[in-house]
């Protein structure tokens, strides 16, 4: 790759073919070379994406994290493959991940936006959320089911909803616009874009932003319930050293 061309800070088909290239070669020395290249087609980009981005996402919820380091809101390249079958040194893709807490991303809602070599993807949703989190959801829809589909009629038409769900339904006889969230061992509310052209289009950080506003409401039922769960588990823990 030339490293000739002056500071780049958008997106371009060198970010792409970078990520094409450290999949085939996988190597620490190829790396250590292009090393310049990776930060100079993906990591700047992802920064300056991320600033461009934090006067929604601070007017969304002020707590989320926006420093924009390696390991707080940006993925690292390095693969951790201790428990993994995939012994590639290092990722073919790269995210961010709006959150408050890194401590407790999983059970958390995150705004994300990831980018491979033929797509791009972006939305709201857990990682992988734990059982325990996903039944105070589905406490939360029950008892505040007007709240839950204002947060969330407009969303369908315009995302996809993923996520694995139960086999059975947990609660027979609930309206699909219910059942379709309820019955979810986790999930997350995404776009994805197979045209990865467009990820070099000046106006991406806008349609992000526009994207997180649509999903803002959703994410504040999420992270109430986050909230309640936390400040229930402090007062169980207070009460256990009386």
């Amino acid at each position: 790759m030339n490293d000739a061309n002056p500071p780049f800070s958008r997106f371009s088909s060198e970010s792409i073919a970078f990520l094409i290239e450290v999949k085939s070669q996988n190597d620490k020395e190829w790396y250590e070379n292009n090393k310049s290249s990776y930060e100079k087609y993906l990591l700047k980009p992802f920064q300056c994406l991320i600033e461009e981005l934090t006067p929604v996402i601070q007017e969304i919820d002020p707590y989320i994290e926006i420093s924009p380091r390696i390991g707080r809101i940006i993925s690292r390249i390095y693969r951790d493959t201790r428990f993994s079958k995939d012994k590639s040194r290092f990722r073919d893709r790269m995210w961010l991940t709006f959150k408050r807490d890194k401590k407790n991303w999983i059970d958390s809602p995150v705004f994300f936006f990831e980018i491979r070599p033929s797509a791009f993807y972006y939305g709201l949703g857990y990682y992988a959320a734990t059982r325990t989190t996903m039944d105070h959801v589905r406490k939360s829809i029950l008892c505040r089911e007007k709240d839950f589909l204002n947060a969330t009629a407009h969303l369908l038409p315009n995302f996809t909803l993923v996520g694995n769900s139960y086999k059975r339904p947990l609660e027979p006889n609930q309206p699909e616009k219910i059942a379709t969230w309820y019955n979810k061992k986790s999930f997350s509310v995404m776009k994805e874009n197979n045209n990865i052209a467009e990820i070099f289009d000046h106006n991406l950080a806008s349609t992000l932003a526009d994207a997180f506003i649509q999903l803002a409401p959703l994410y504040d039922f999420l992270i109430r319930i986050e909230e309640e769960k936390n400040r229930d588990l402090e007062i169980k823990r207070s009460t256990m050293n009386i």
